[in-house]
Order: C-alpha cells, then structure tokens, then sequence
C-alpha cells in the first residue's frame, strides 16, 4: 500500500501493538480472531480524560478492550490512568504531545510531538505506541514520511460518536450504534462525560449484537500495514 495521496486530510483511523515492558504490562490474553466473529473497536482520543477511571472500570466489568490514542500532555499530568490502561491490557496510541495540526507545522515540530509523547508514555507505562493518529486526522506526505520513520502506521476512523458535538448520552448512543459496524473503528473522547456515561449501556448493548470490543491491531492485523500507511485509507490518497 503506497504512502502517497494527491491531497490534504479532514479525516482519521488504525492503532498500536504495544511492545509490554516491565512489571506493568498486562498479561497477554488470548486474542479474538476478527475473521471469525463480529468485531468493533472503540477508540478514546485526547486522554487520558478526567472521566478516564470510570472509562476503565466499566470496560473492565465488561470484559471489553479499547484502543486509547494519548496526548502526551495529559500522560504528564494522569500518569496512573495512562499505566493502568497498559496493566488492564487496553492498546496506547500517539496522538501528539499538545494536538497540533501536523500540516501547518514543520517536520521538526511533528517530529517533536510524536517523540514527546513516546518519551513520556513508555516512562510511564512500559509500553511504546506503535500507531500514531494525527491530531485532527489530518496528514500530507510529509507526516506519512515522519510516520515511517518512526516506524508507525496512522489510524484514522470509520464512523464517530460526535461526542464532542452533541454532549448528550442518548444522542452519543445512537451515533455509535448507528456507526458500529463489522470492522469499524469508532471515535470517541473520554474527556467527555456524556460518553462515559453511555459506556455501560452501550457496551451491553453492542455485545448483545454479538460484537466482540477489541484493540485496533486485533481488529486490523490481517491488513499488513507498514510504516507510514494510513488505514483507513480516505479518499485522495493513491493506493
């Protein structure tokens, strides 16, 4: 798959296989075969949120998994969300250290902003991302290249909950219902009560559709992404 596009981005999609690193890595569980059965992932950008504890409680209740694209910023300053998200097998990804728009800054400040945030998430945690989403979604050439270098894929999503727009616990729950497909990445924000909120019902209800709630490398490890791809692959960019 090439890495090249004929145009700017306004989406984003993909995730991360961690690397476990010392006594904090969860314990490897066994993995769901997304070719057999129905899988959906959910992923949370811009945390780890104030609401992120309740986020993990209920998942973990759930028996669930989901994929966290970090900002670096607010590793600083939640270190215990970010290392339990690791120890209760939850999948980290980059996210940037402060949410910039990577098409309107230099290479060197990308370059920062992804190194920032690996720095500070395997401090933390143990465990590096190995799947960036660019902030806003957006990429051009040049960040796909500044991806390969660091030897990660970009994520983007197939459908989000809008719950940064709506703030509202029904609206969100219809959203991501509405979204939640077979194979679907779905956004969402765990900065956002509402969210956390419908998280209970929302997860009993997907898995009583028969969705499994995996990481995003579960869901997407058949696609033998390389360093720099993007997937899901948006319109303008040359396959």
């Amino acid at each position: 798959m090439s890495r090249h596009f004929a145009s700017l981005l306004a989406i984003a999609v993909v995730a991360v296989t961690l690397t476990p690193g010392g006594a904090s890595a969860a314990p490897k569980e066994k993995e769901v075969d997304c070719t057999q059965v129905k899988c959906v992932a959910l992923t949370f950008d811009d945390g780890p949120g104030k609401y992120a504890g309740v986020l993990l409680d209920t998942l973990k209740k759930h028996n669930a998994k989901a994929t966290f694209f970090l900002e670096g910023q607010y590793v600083k300053s939640r270190p215990a969300f970010a290392k339990r998200m690791a120890v209760e097998g939850h999948e980290l990804g980059n996210h940037s250290y402060s949410h910039p728009n990577f098409t309107t800054i230099g290479p060197a400040a990308i370059r920062s902003e992804i190194q920032k945030t690996q720095d500070i998430v395997k401090q933390v945690t143990g465990v590096e991302p190995k799947l960036l989403r660019p902030p806003y979604g957006m990429a051009d050439l040049q960040v796909s290249d500044i991806a390969a270098e660091f030897g990660m894929p970009m994520i983007l999503w197939t459908g989000g909950s809008r719950d940064w727009e709506s703030k509202n616990e029904e609206a969100i729950k219809k959203q991501t219902l509405a979204v939640a497909k077979q194979g679907s990445i779905v956004l969402m924000h765990d900065w956002v009560k509402q969210t956390v909120d419908s998280m209970p019902s929302l997860i009993k209800t997907l898995q009583n559709k028969g969705y499994h709630l995996v990481t995003v490398s579960e869901l997407i490890k058949d696609q033998k992404l390389e360093p720099g791809d993007i997937f899901p692959v948006p319109e303008g960019w040359e396959k």
